[in-house]
């Protein structure tokens, strides 16, 4: 089998220790291997890194294992090309595994070029990666502590969330402050504290008032609300900076908020994760697949069968799916009216992925491309298959007794 790499290296990686094992392939075929074990503190990876380049490896390869592949990669890869390696597509025969053997193995898969790297985006864009997801998850935190904050209010009877429809608002946050300080306690008093629209309901709101709040309540409201406050602050603050380090693409996450379903938040995220440069993918199905937005294949005796969704990015697909739901709100839209079509056979789960899906594919030409999103109109299904729609129609009528006569319109 053909050497494509002379002096290559294959890492195990765990938490507290990274397994080496280096080849070296003289002119004529003979290989030296060469194997150490390193620990993963900054000082361990740097000698690391001095050893293999006194032993002169130009590729080195390791396997994605959770995160403890990332501080390696950070130290090595302005010095070797690194090759990131998705564990499934490596898997050794049973009974012969050890850090070394791994380490072994995938050198030399490395040093015939059998191996597929996993695509790792550049720095800068694995920053905004980090931001991306860390705003995503204070924002799962505060959703969290807002529900904690209807089960608790529910416990002191008070119905304050079956009249304001927002309960972090203005009028909520007013009255609830109110209450727990001390300031008010009559109902009514607390009711008046209610501002804008929410004046019209202020005697459902002094029924919804009349509560009984222990002290141990008023300590657990009062911490949630301060949870709420502090959310707030960080994802307003995690914005400010992601908004900076987007300032040059502005013009293009303008073009993905014109798609239906998508917020200028989400047009962050898909930036983030799928990139600005989509050489990487030949057609928009391959930054589908690659998602995981689109079902896996699954075929036997000529038949094909009903299979899950592939893995893929987790954090791009659930924005998609999530906005796969928004675009199902609108209903002027292509993609309001592919949402009711699918929902009404497969689900509102299903008809989510398959939205999410369009709105990746779109998303992937509006990227490179540089176009703008042209919407094909909710009555596009019925346009594409006008005759079928029309004997449907006609056959509905005569079933409930009609007898139809059609005439074009002028």
């Amino acid at each position: 089998m053909q050497v494509l790499f002379a002096r290559c290296a294959g890492l195990d990686v765990h938490k507290k220790s990274v397994v080496a094992c280096v080849m070296l392939t003289a002119t004529n075929g003979q290989v030296q291997k060469h194997s150490q074990t390193f620990g993963t503190m900054t000082p361990d990876l740097l000698s690391l890194s001095d050893w293999l380049k006194g032993l002169g490896v130009s590729h080195v390869a390791m396997e994605s294992t959770g995160v403890y592949w990332r501080p390696v990669y950070q130290l090595l890869e302005d010095s070797f090309t690194l090759l990131v390696i998705n564990a499934v597509h490596i898997k050794r025969m049973p009974g012969r595994k050890t850090d070394m053997s791994d380490a072994e193995w995938l050198a030399e898969l490395l040093r015939h070029g059998l191996l597929t790297p996993s695509f790792v985006p550049p720095r800068a864009q694995r920053e905004l990666r980090e931001l991306t997801r860390h705003r995503t998850n204070l924002m799962e935190k505060r959703s969290q502590a807002i529900n904690e904050l209807h089960r608790t209010l529910e416990g002191t009877n008070l119905k304050l969330t079956s009249v304001a429809t927002d309960i972090t608002g203005l009028s909520a946050t007013l009255i609830l402050q109110a209450l727990l300080t001390g300031q008010q306690t009559d109902p009514k008093a607390l009711a008046n504290l209610a501002v804008g629209k929410l004046r019209r309901k202020i005697p459902e709101l002094q029924k919804a008032l009349q509560g009984k709040v222990l002290e141990h309540h008023k300590l657990i409201l009062t911490q949630l609300l301060a949870d709420i406050d502090l959310f707030d602050e960080q994802v307003a603050e995690v914005s400010a900076l992601i908004e900076q380090r987007v300032a040059e693409s502005q013009g293009l996450i303008g073009r993905l908020d014109e798609i239906p379903g998508i917020n200028r938040r989400t047009a962050e995220v898909i930036l983030a994760e799928l990139g600005a440069d989509m050489s990487r993918f030949p057609t928009d199905r391959h930054a589908a697949a690659w998602a995981g937005i689109c079902p896996s294949n699954k075929e036997s005796g000529g038949r094909r069968y009903a299979a899950r969704s592939r893995q893929g990015n987790k954090a791009l697909k659930r924005a998609l799916c999530e906005s796969g739901m928004a675009a199902a709100r609108t209903k002027d839209s292509y993609l309001g009216a592919q949402y009711r079509r699918i929902t009404a056979r497969r689900g509102p789960k299903r008809a989510s992925l398959a939205v999410g899906h369009s709105i990746l594919r779109i998303a992937y030409h509006i990227i490179k491309e540089g176009r703008r999103y042209q919407d094909l109109g909710a009555d596009y299904f019925d346009r594409r298959n006008e005759a079928s729609v029309t004997r449907r129609l006609v056959k509905r009528l005569e079933g409930l007794g009609y007898q139809v006569e059609l005439t074009k319109a002028a």
